[in-house]
């Protein structure tokens, strides 16, 4: 499918790729001057694309900060056998937190039915949002999942008040919601994204998570204390409208139909992206769903987010019942892994895209080597964390080095899927995040299961397996990840080199 038959016909399309290849990057080169990058349309895009992520995020984090003021302190979770091999870390007094919100009497099963509620409601609509995405439009898609998201989230209080079952509903809707946003972002930026520009967009545009996280769950906890919980839900809903209103003034679905776009920016986008579109209407389930680059990508993205939700769920855990250090006595260190995060798929974006456009290194080369940088060594550093004794400050070092790297995978799998069928891109990301939020429900509960007694040992098998699936997703990746736009991903079959 990517490789040339041998002899002369392959040789000629080898040529015909170079010609390709360089064409793009001479086009790039010329246009990239009429088409500066300051105050640009597509820039634009990226930057309320980062505030709409930031919105979504800090909407998906913030229940967890409120849960704690939400409950009586005699049904908080139950813990299962602590460790007795590290001595209990002395800690600051506690505060007295605020007790004028409402409590209500929720044990630890149905706490843990309000928190993966919203996967359940978010799995469903991956692969249909990125069908619709396509059919109408990512624009609308994007920022009507944000503000179907914000709207509910300002009912949680009111959801809480009726009762358990409605508050679960209301947060399947927000899964709902927010299940469309990236795979509709995916099918916006396939008509955005110039080739070589890629890297650094989405990875402006995609950090609005991390940075979302790093703020919430901090401003949530104050918010919480000196106001009132429901503030929480009231004040990042209410922003999460506001967005909406600017998403619909400010951006456009493609370089043609936005309002402010300079003609030389639209020739240029147009330009770079010609040989890698299709204008087919249906689309090719049976070569897609057998594509090895796309089972590459899910693999990836199965494996990544394994490990990133046992180091961001688990590993606080391990500190807390092993180490006898909460992680959550502190803001700043819980915050600290995600601000680590979102600085590295800032400059990796553009590092990427520097080694692509200046250093003529093939995008297959590059997404392969931040792929195997951004999970190998996460999946270090998580093994190491069984191997830290008692010393928690290392554990907090570990968890932040590790969650950091693993932001050079979004310039490596992440965003493979534009590089191998950009026209298909919103339901190749709809697929993989279908597989990739499998973790988040399953993950947990394996770990619970090999955990009972809380022994070093448990914790260590916990550690080995997410970092095996790692390596694992890594690897395959390595293997069976292409650079290139796929045969059925264009018209008439014609295969084009990044």
């Amino acid at each position: 499918m990517w490789a040339s038959e041998p002899g002369e016909e392959g040789d000629g399309e080898g040529e015909k790729e170079r010609a390709d290849c360089t064409a793009l990057l001479l086009g790039e080169s010329q246009a990239s001057k009429a088409a500066p990058t300051c105050c640009s349309a597509r820039y634009s895009l990226a930057v309320w694309a980062f505030f709409g992520f930031f919105l979504l995020y800090a909407l998906r984090v913030n229940l967890s900060v409120a849960l704690v003021d939400m409950v009586e302190s005699n049904t908080t979770l139950t813990k299962n056998r602590t460790s007795q091999t590290c001595v209990a870390h002395s800690s600051t007094p506690a505060v007295p937190r605020n007790t004028t919100g409402k409590k209500y009497n929720w044990n630890a099963d149905t706490q843990g039915w309000i928190l993966g509620s919203f996967f359940y409601g978010y799995i469903i609509t991956q692969i249909p949002g990125g069908y619709l995405a396509r059919q109408v439009g990512g624009k609308l898609l994007m920022g009507f999942g944000v503000l179907g998201t914000a709207v509910f989230t300002l009912f949680t209080p009111l959801a809480a008040d009726l009762g358990v079952g409605y508050l679960i509903a209301v947060r399947a809707l927000e899964g709902l919601g927010e299940g469309v946003t990236f795979p509709a972002m995916h099918v916006m930026w396939s008509s955005w994204a110039p080739p070589l520009e890629r890297s650094k967009l989405l990875s402006i545009s995609y950090a609005g998570a991390q940075l979302g996280t790093v703020v919430s769950l901090p401003l949530s906890g104050v918010i919480s204390f000196y106001m009132d919980w429901i503030y929480v839900f009231y004040i990042f809903g209410s922003l999460g409208v506001l967005w909406f209103l600017f998403w619909i003034c400010m951006v456009g679905d493609t370089p043609e139909t936005h309002k402010r776009i300079s003609l030389a920016e639209k020739e240029y986008i147009l330009s770079t992206l010609s040989d890698q579109l299709s204008t087919r209407k249906s689309v090719p389930w049976a070569a897609m769903l057998t594509s090895l680059p796309l089972w590459a990508i899910v693999v990836a993205h199965f494996s990544y987010n394994w490990t990133f939700y046992t180091l961001l769920t688990l590993l606080p855990t391990y500190m807390k019942e092993i180490l006898k250090f909460d992680v959550q006595e502190n803001g700043f260190l819980s915050a600290l892994p995600y601000f680590g995060c979102w600085l590295c798929i800032i400059i990796s974006g553009q590092v990427a895209d520097y080694l692509r456009e200046k250093r003529n290194m093939s995008t297959l080369c590059v997404r392969r080597t931040f792929t195997l940088i951004g999970m190998i060594g996460p999946a270090v550093f998580l093994v190491a964390a069984g191997f830290i004794g008692c010393n928690y400050q290392l554990a907090v070092a570990f968890v932040t080095i590790s969650t950091t790297l693993g932001g050079f995978s979004t310039s490596g799998y992440s965003i493979n899927h534009l590089d191998i069928a950009p026209s298909y891109a919103g339901i190749l990301l709809g697929i993989t995040n279908s597989f990739a939020t499998i973790p988040g429900m399953v993950g947990p509960l394996v770990a619970k299961g090999l955990t009972h007694n809380n022994t070093v040992g448990e914790w260590q098998v916990v550690f080995y397996i997410a970092a095996a699936i790692n390596l694992f997703g890594a690897i395959f990746f390595a293997l069976f990840s292409s650079g290139d736009v796929q045969d059925w991903a264009v018209n008439g079959y014609h295969v084009h080199r990044n």
